[in-house]
Order: structure tokens, then C-alpha cells, then sequence
């Protein structure tokens, strides 16, 4: 489903940095082929995977993005 950005919370223990050339380059990614990888999230919305991808919807001014929740 697509979900606001506003709802997607950021894990603060995830390992990964994106530097702000890599935050660019996905953004042209999404600008060119749109959201085509879901991001994943817990049950309360918190980003599992998918980090750099929703900084660069941000960039773009996205309001929304394709999420698949884990309920596990």
C-alpha cells in the first residue's frame, strides 16, 4: 500500500549512512522509473529497509511511497 511519508519513521539503530551524492542519485532513480521497490516497515511504521529511498522521496517533494509491512 502507499503510505505518507509523514507516517515512516527512521530506525535509529540502522547501520547504513547515505551520503547526500547517494541520496541525489536515488532520488534521479525514483524521478526516472518512480517508486518501483516497496519500502519495508514494522507494524508501527518504523523503516526497516528502504532508508535512502524515502530521504529521496523527501528530496523530491513525494508525499507518498509503496510500503510492505512486516509483521513478524
Amino acid at each position: 500500500e502507499y503510505v505518507s511519508l509523514e507516517r515512516l519513521t527512521p530506525d535509529p539503530r540502522n547501520p547504513r549512512r547515505h551520503s547526500k551524492k547517494q541520496i541525489r542519485q536515488i532520488a534521479e532513480s525514483l524521478r526516472t522509473f518512480g517508486p518501483v521497490v516497496p519500502v519495508l516497515v514494522d507494524g508501527a511504521s518504523q523503516v526497516i529497509a528502504g532508508h535512502g529511498r524515502v530521504l529521496a522521496a523527501k528530496l523530491l517533494g513525494l508525499d507518498t511511497l509503496p510500503v510492505v509491512y512486516l509483521h513478524h
